[in-house]
């Protein structure tokens, strides 16, 4: 892999970058949006990261912050697929896993309930827009559907992971219906 020697390029002063494959397309274009939201969410689980977690839960989040570079890869060269049907598997796994100790939900929660907690709810709704943006880009190009499958599943993880670190950390904030209307 090649290392950067210099930050700055100066080719991108005009509104474009380049992939991978030396494509030049605009900053603002589907596949970058998507690629751009994909790191940004990276960011945040960086943040929850940062903090006091349960040893299973901070495990998970780092492969997740690995497979997700994998994704912005795979999304950086057109027509590649490194995303395969097992990373979206082993989500499954660590979301049914941190999913059972958790009990039934009977309300809405509310973000919040810890400073981590509240991270990833952030981090979820972040995830939830890089979906929209995947699906945008899908609509114009070909991508990799287990790429779909995999945030879509992301989104419902760290929903379940904020509800195991609020109940840890604090307490789930329920929602209470029609309470500003008084």
């Amino acid at each position: 892999m090649p290392r950067l020697t210099r930050i700055y390029t100066r080719t991108g002063d005009d509104g474009s970058t380049a992939l991978a494959d030396g494509t030049r397309v605009p900053k603002d274009g589907p596949r970058m949006e998507a690629m751009g939201t994909l790191d940004e969410l990276n960011s945040l689980i960086g943040v929850v990261l940062a903090g006091p977690l349960p040893d299973a839960v901070r495990a998970c989040l780092a492969e997740i912050q690995n497979d997700l570079f994998d994704l912005g890869g795979e999304l950086c060269v057109p027509g590649r697929e490194a995303v395969q049907a097992a990373y979206v598997e082993r989500l499954e796994r660590r979301l049914d896993g941190f999913n059972a100790g958790l009990p039934p939900l009977k309300e809405f929660i509310l973000p919040g309930g810890s400073p981590a907690a509240a991270a990833c709810h952030v981090a979820r709704s972040v995830c939830r827009r890089a979906e929209r943006r995947l699906v945008t880009l899908a609509r114009d190009e070909s991508i990799n559907p287990q790429v779909l499958a995999y945030v879509n599943r992301l989104s419902d993880l760290l929903f379940v992971v904020a509800r195991v670190l609020a109940r840890e950390h604090g307490q789930e904030v329920y929602w209470q219906p029609g309470r500003g209307a008084g």
